[in-house]
C-alpha cells in the first residue's frame, strides 16, 4: 500500500512539474514563465499571442537550448575565461542597478547571458570559424550550389556562400542534436500562454 501510494504521489508530482513547464530537453525543463518572458523581451509591442507564433518560437528557443545543453557537455562551462566573463558582466548588471538582484527579470537577464555566451563560443567552433577557415569546402559547396550565385565568380559572392555555408552547417548539427537528446513539447501549456 505504501509503495502504490509513493509512486502515485510522484507520478502525479512529475505530472505537476511536467504541466508548468513548456518543454523539457533531456529532462531539462523549459519553464513556462522562462519561455513568456524571452518570447515578450523579443517581441516587444504585441498585445496577444497566439498559439502559432509561440509553438514556432518554441522550436527557435529549443534549438538554442540544445546547443547550450551540448555546450555543457563538452564542459565549456568551465572554461576559466567564460567564468571571468560571466563574472564581469554580473558586476556591470549589478552597477547600474536597473534590475534588483532579487528580481525575477535578475536571473533571467544572467540566465540569457550565461547561455548566450555558451551558444556563441560553440557556434563559433561549430560553424562560424569552420565556415571561414576552410577554403577548401567552401569552394565545394560554391561549386556544387552554383546555380543560387548567377555562376558569378567565387570571389565576387564568397561572403554569400559563407553565409549559406553557415546556415547548412547549421541545420545539419542542429538535426544531429535533435537526434541526441530527447525532446518533449508540453502542448496543453503552450495552449494556456496563448490564452494569457
Amino acid at each position: 500500500m505504501k509503495k502504490a501510494f509513493l509512486v502515485l504521489f510522484f507520478t502525479a508530482a512529475g505530472s505537476i512539474l511536467y504541466a508548468q513547464n513548456v518543454a523539457t530537453i533531456n529532462d531539462n525543463p523549459i519553464s513556462c514563465k522562462e519561455f513568456l518572458w524571452v518570447y515578450k523581451k523579443n517581441h516587444v509591442g504585441e498585445t496577444s499571442l497566439n498559439q502559432k507564433d509561440l509553438a514556432a518560437y518554441l522550436e527557435l528557443y529549443i534549438n538554442f537550448k540544445l546547443k547550450v545543453a551540448e555546450a555543457k557537455a563538452l564542459g565549456l562551462d568551465a572554461d576559466a575565461t567564460y567564468k571571468e566573463e560571466i563574472a564581469g558582466y554580473e558586476e556591470a548588471l549589478k552597477a547600474q542597478k536597473k534590475v534588483s538582484v532579487d528580481a525575477a527579470d535578475y536571473a533571467y537577464l544572467m540566465n540569457e547571458y550565461r547561455e548566450g555566451v555558451l551558444m556563441f563560443n560553440l557556434c563559433e567552433q561549430k560553424i562560424w570559424g569552420k565556415a571561414q577557415d576552410d577554403d577548401d569546402k567552401l569552394r565545394a559547396f560554391y561549386a556544387n550550389n552554383i546555380k543560387n550565385y548567377q555562376s558569378k565568380p567565387f570571389e565576387e559572392v564568397r561572403g554569400q556562400v559563407v553565409g549559406d555555408y553557415q546556415e547548412q552547417l547549421e541545420a545539419t548539427w542542429v538535426d544531429s542534436l535533435r537526434s541526441k537528446y530527447k525532446i518533449k513539447i508540453n502542448q496543453a501549456e503552450l495552449k494556456k500562454l496563448a490564452k494569457n
